[in-house]
């Protein structure tokens, strides 16, 4: 049937997408970027794009404090044999409280959708009532939501134990804005910043005021740009790629580090073990009228004489990107840490082969667990008394001193770069340690 009027085909996609993440643990891109591909969607407008993903995005990061709505509105919790019920009210609540949605359209679609599913549709009336009270409630409600109740709670315990439990609450409340956009410039950090309406963080990071679509900025088709984090852009900073070096940059897909070797006039061999992420980094380079060697290989057995620079950002749980992608709360459990800590390990035993003396490797991940960061680069430096630490120098970082740890690495949280407009603050959370290899004539 024709719902174009009704905004109901969204709101499916919405409750498909949510399905896919908290039941079957899928990335939301991936599944949103397949559900998109279909024909049968072809014709849908960018702005029911754009609300879908809105929907789904608003509703993992808010997924905690949503649920414990729920549970206080509902006396005696999610009715069982209920179909999608939970997935159907957590749509309908994440539209009256997160997005800029009418509480009139919120409320009937949520409804609409409700009626079509056989096992729900007895529960409409509960839901009407429950939604229409919330949308009359919603100030009150808005001003008592706990931040951490919005991060499950193991990954909570991890990062108490980690860092202290004051921490742990500020990684959980930064979690809870969405970020705008951040760009790496070619040059002339700040002149593109008053052309694009941001301003400049970082090591000269242009982050944007505002949201649009990506080839719709200026620069885009100039490639005069690429989307980075800020605290993505500083693992190179750290390599410090000099003019003529050849730098291997190992899992280099999607390209943004790639982009930033090239940029300081090394030359970079790009290797990743996925030919479409590949595709993509080369298509990424090609607007960015930058050239790499492209390799296609597993970075664990990769080949290569030595070289003097080497970049590991390695394969990891992303945990330090919740607060862009927050369904990787919901998808990632302890048994993937372990196992990435496991894959992150081979890759650094094949990374120590391939830097010849005097070379630095730069060990890098956007996760906040100390197993895949911390622990990680320790049990390397004792396994490899080759390599020494390269201490991370306040001058190198800038704005992100803060993150240098006592043992000279830097721990970046997603909390740090404050700004008093929380979706203007934070950063990923990453971790990166330097490491040079010592000259054997030394």
């Amino acid at each position: 049937m024709n719902d174009t009027g009704t905004g109901l085909t969204a709101r499916r996609l919405a409750l498909k997408l949510l399905g896919d993440v908290l039941h079957r643990r899928l990335p939301l891109d991936e599944s949103l970027a397949t559900l998109l591909s279909e024909p049968v969607h072809d014709a849908m407008s960018a702005a029911d794009r754009g609300l879908v993903r809105a929907i789904v995005t608003a509703a993992l990061r808010h997924l905690g404090s949503l649920r414990a709505l729920l549970g206080a509105r509902l006396r005696l919790g999610i009715p069982e044999r209920s179909g999608q019920l939970e997935y159907l009210l957590l749509i309908g609540l994440t539209q009256i409280l997160h997005l800029d949605v009418p509480d009139h359209a919120a409320v009937d679609t949520t409804i609409s959708l409700i009626r079509e599913d056989a096992r729900a549709t007895r529960f409409a009336g509960l839901a009407n009532a429950t939604l229409r009270r919330v949308a009359t409630d919603r100030a009150a409600i808005l001003a008592a939501v706990d931040p951490a109740l919005n991060a499950p709670a193991w990954l909570l315990e991890r990062w108490s134990n980690a860092y202290g439990e004051a921490a742990a609450r500020a990684i959980a409340a930064a979690q809870m804005h969405e970020p705008t956009l951040d760009i790496s410039v070619k040059s002339d950090p700040q002149g593109w910043a008053e052309r694009l309406d941001g301003l400049v963080v970082g090591l000269g990071t242009v982050r944007l005021n505002g949201h649009a679509r990506i080839p719709d900025l200026p620069g885009f088709t100039d490639g005069a740009w690429w989307v980075q984090d800020a605290a993505a852009s500083l693992p190179v900073a750290l390599l410090a790629p000099q003019p003529g070096e050849t730098v291997l940059d190992l899992c280099a897909a999607p390209g943004g580090k790639t982009a930033q070797i090239l940029s300081h006039g090394a030359a970079a061999i790009a290797v990743d073990r996925s030919e479409p992420r590949m595709a993509r980094l080369a298509e990424n380079l090609a607007r960015l009228g930058l050239a790499a060697e492209c390799r296609i290989a597993d970075a664990a057995s990769f080949d290569h004489e030595p070289v003097a620079a080497l970049l590991l950002d390695a394969p990891c749980s992303a945990t330090g990107t919740i607060r862009r992608h927050p369904d990787v709360a919901w998808t990632k459990t302890g048994e993937d840490i372990l196992k990435l800590a496991n894959l992150q390990r081979r890759l650094l035993e094949r990374a120590a082969t391939l830097v010849r003396p005097g070379g630095r490797l730069v060990y890098a991940t956007c996760s906040l667990e100390p197993e895949e960061g911390e622990r990680q680069a320790e049990g390397f430096l004792q396994r490899h008394p080759e390599f020494r630490r390269g201490p991370v120098q306040a001058e190198e970082v800038g704005a992100f001193a803060e993150a240098i740890t006592p043992a000279g690495d830097l721990r970046v949280l997603p909390f740090h770069l404050a700004h008093p407009q929380p979706r203007l603050a934070g950063a990923d959370g990453f971790y990166v340690c330097r490491m040079i290899r010592v000259d054997e004539g030394a």
